[in-house]
């Protein structure tokens, strides 16, 4: 099974995330100004809320892949106030055609001193697992 990660960040929070679950697919970590040239069966995208919503690069990101090279888009994120952005990168990933894995992995993040430290080792640990557990399947 063929994988990449994507992510978008603005902490450095997703792309610990993001790092963790490259290493548990034995691949790499890039940002989302690496376009998705190769065909991949399942796109790990790291994103998070900004201003309640996703940001306008993750939407363009999506906007922009082509349904005939990423099999599913599989969300993973962190957050300090809200929660999982997966309902607004589903609608995206509808727009173009991509279809979602049911399952997403979400942490706390740290942001201006709430969540100190998160992700922390074992959130790590967690994503890197939840990964693993996609392809096995």
């Amino acid at each position: 099974m063929k994988t990449a990660v994507r992510y978008y960040t603005k902490t450095g929070n997703t792309k610990r995330l993001a790092e963790a679950v490259a290493k548990a697919l034995g691949t790499e970590a890039l940002p989302l100004s690496v376009p998705v040239d190769e065909p991949v069966d399942v796109l790990f995208l790291g994103n998070s809320y900004y201003a309640f919503s996703i940001d306008p690069e993750v939407r363009a990101f999506i906007r922009q892949l082509d349904k005939n090279k990423v099999g599913k888009l599989v969300n993973f994120g962190s957050a300090a106030m809200l929660n999982s952005t997966y309902k607004k990168v589903k609608a995206e990933a509808d727009k173009v055609g991509i279809a979602m894995e049911d399952r997403e992995f979400h942490c706390k993040g740290e942001f201006k001193g709430v969540h100190k430290g998160r992700p922390n080792a074992e959130d790590l640990a967690a994503a890197a697992a939840f990964a693993a557990s996609i392809v096995r399947e």
